[in-house]
This record gives C-alpha cells, sequence and structure tokens, in this order.
C-alpha cells in the first residue's frame, strides 16, 4: 500500500492480486510489480512495470516525493526492500514501523464493533467445539466444528489455524489439530480465532476428554483462573506492561508453575490474535481507553498436566475494563 500526503492511496501487488483486488477493495488504484508474482509464472496480458517506472509515473502526476515512511521492514522481503530502494533511488526512506503500530494500538469504535462480532462467532465456537470433545473423537473433528459454526455466521477467514491439542500434543503451545484421538483422562486445549471484516476474536480453554475434570485437574485449572482474575484486575488506564506481569508471575512463582511459563499474561489483539503491544515483564507500554487486552494464561512442558490454556478479551475504559465476551468472562469466573 502507498499511500501519498495527498490523493489516491495505491496497491502495489502481483497480477493475479490485481481482480481479486478490484472486487474486494475500497483501494482501486492498483500497480503490479515482479517481485510480487509467482516465480516463473507468465502473465502475457498484465502490466508489469518496476518501482522505478512508478517514480516517474508518480512525478509526472506532480506528486513530489521527498520522504517515504516503510512501515513493516522487520518483515519485508529483502528482495522487494532492494527494488523499492533501487527505483526511488534518491528519496529518502525512513522506517515508521514504531510509530505506525503504536497508532494501531488505540482501536476505533468500528474496529471494536468488528471485533465484537468475530467474539461472537467465539462464543458459538466454543459451544460446538465444547460439545465434540468426547474420548475416540479426532482432533480434527472438534476444529471442523468450530470453523464451521464460524463461517455459517460470517467468518471471513481466521488469525491462525484453530488449536486443538490433546495429551501431550498442548505442550506444542499452539498444537493445529490433526488426526489424534483423545483419550479418556486427558485434557484438551482449544482455540479458535474467526475473523470479521478482517478483525480477530478469539478464545482459549483447557478441557477434560472425559467431560469432568480429575481433582488435580481441577487444581491446575482453578490456578489459571486465580492468576487470569489478578491479570484482569490490572488492565486500568495507566498501568503498563511489566505492572500487568507482576501478580501472575508472583503467583506462577509461588506455586511452582514459573519453570512452564512460555508466555506473558496480556497482549493486544486487532487485525491478529496476538499483535503488539505485548505485556511483558520487560514492557513499557501503558494501557488507555480504547485498547483491546486479551489475557492469556498458559504453562507448557508440565509434567503432570502437559500444556493448558485460559483466554479471553477485555476493552480498557476510563475506569478499568469492560469483557468482549460476557460469556466467557462469566466462565472463567466459576468456581470449578
Amino acid at each position: 500500500m502507498f499511500v501519498p500526503r495527498k490523493g489516491e492511496p495505491w496497491l502495489l501487488g502481483g497480477p493475479e492480486s490485481e481482480p481479486f483486488a478490484l472486487q474486494s477493495s475500497a483501494v482501486t488504484k492498483i500497480r503490479c510489480f515482479p517481485v510480487f508474482m509467482v516465480p516463473e509464472e507468465e502473465y502475457p496480458n498484465a502490466h508489469i512495470i518496476g518501482f522505478a517506472d512508478l517514480y516517474k509515473e508518480m512525478s509526472e502526476m506532480g506528486l513530489p516525493l521527498k520522504r517515504i515512511g516503510v512501515v513493516g521492514t522487520n518483515t519485508i522481503p529483502h528482495q522487494v526492500y532492494l527494488d523499492f530502494q533501487a527505483g526511488f533511488a534518491g528519496v529518502e526512506l525512513v522506517d515508521i514501523t514504531g510509530d505506525y503500530e503504536a497508532m494501531r494500538a488505540y482501536k476505533s469504535d468500528w474496529e471494536r464493533e468488528n471485533m465484537l462480532k468475530a467474539v461472537g462467532l467465539c462464543d458459538l465456537a466454543y459451544d460446538a467445539m465444547k460439545a465434540k470433545i468426547v474420548p475416540g473423537a479426532f482432533e480434527y473433528e472438534v476444529a471442523a466444528a468450530g470453523e464451521a459454526v464460524c463461517r455459517a455466521n460470517g467468518a471471513t477467514n481466521f488469525a491462525y489455524s484453530t488449536i486443538v491439542g490433546s495429551g501431550e500434543r498442548a505442550n506444542a503451545v499452539v498444537p493445529t489439530a490433526t488426526n489424534r484421538q483423545m483419550q479418556p483422562g486427558e485434557l484438551v486445549m482449544i482455540g479458535i480465532a474467526p475473523r470479521f471484516n478482517g478483525y480477530a476474536g478469539t478464545f482459549g480453554d483447557t478441557l477434560p476428554v472425559s467431560g469432568e475434570y480429575t481433582a488435580d485437574q481441577k487444581e491446575c485449572m482453578k490456578h489459571l483462573r486465580e492468576v487470569m482474575h489478578l491479570t484482569k484486575a490490572m488492565l486500568k488506564p495507566g498501568v503498563s506492561g511489566k505492572e500487568i506481569d507482576v501478580p501472575g508471575r508472583e503467583y506462577y512463582k509461588k506455586h511452582d508453575l514459573f519453570k512452564y511459563l512460555v508466555c506473558p499474561f496480556a497482549h493486544t489483539i486487532g487485525l491478529m490474535e496476538a499483535e503488539l503491544p505485548f505485556y511483558g515483564p520487560n514492557s513499557e507500554d501503558v494501557l488507555a481507553p480504547g485498547m483491546t487486552v486479551m489475557v492469556d494464561v498458559s504453562f507448557f512442558g508440565h509434567p503432570k498436566f502437559n500444556g493448558a490454556r485460559i483466554e479471553t478479551g477485555y476493552i480498557i475504559t476510563d475506569t478499568g475494563c469492560k469483557p468482549m465476551s460476557p460469556k466467557m468472562d462469566a466462565y472463567f469466573a466459576q468456581s470449578l
């Protein structure tokens, strides 16, 4: 995407993307470039240009280019960047990724509205997935149930591959569903992230395959819920990431779970299920009204329980936070 200070934005992509963009994008000024093409593929009727051609076209339109802010330098393919740099020779390229991502941490009313719709899909998916969890069922059956109900109710795609990890597979942190059959007495970790109008919702839970937690499994889940409660209480304007993280970490240390901790307990959600800011132990990022935050409590590699996760989201308000899913918020507040 090329956004001039004045005038229309441009989409820069490959020839196979152009027909889709013309149908689906609000931006309809499109140019096609070799760096975005399938290698060795031929497109005889496509108009392919280079970045130098784009620079010339823009100059002839009266768009003076002195500085270009570049977003995503940590993910742009090296060859794309080199070609872009050569094509715009003499123009100063400035990395504005950090400023852009900081701006995106604040969600508009429209963004939050679509995220809440995605979370509504998650509520439906949770019930559908839970109903499929029985001994002998395949992990992919659980995933299919969740994905089907999301698609049937308006999900456009998913922010991550649906998580279903039973038994030791839960140690994989984000175990996508396989053809493994769930066994009696095991725990199974589930999660899904449907998008609505491009914005994601999600949940995470760890459930008993046999339908009821054992006494030990119940104790395990109580630990996760307690840390979720402690972390949720920290979701207030002005609180930094390194402050949010403290109560949960201290709890984990007290109960000998800290050695199994992989992920921080809070992160932002938006276009992706997990995106900046991440509110970890060294984070100086500060909560502000309008931000959308997931409380994501987990551990992995436990000798008895393997991996376990619970997760639900909140919108930061002027005085604290409100749940994105009242259903999941109430569920995790219940005693086991």
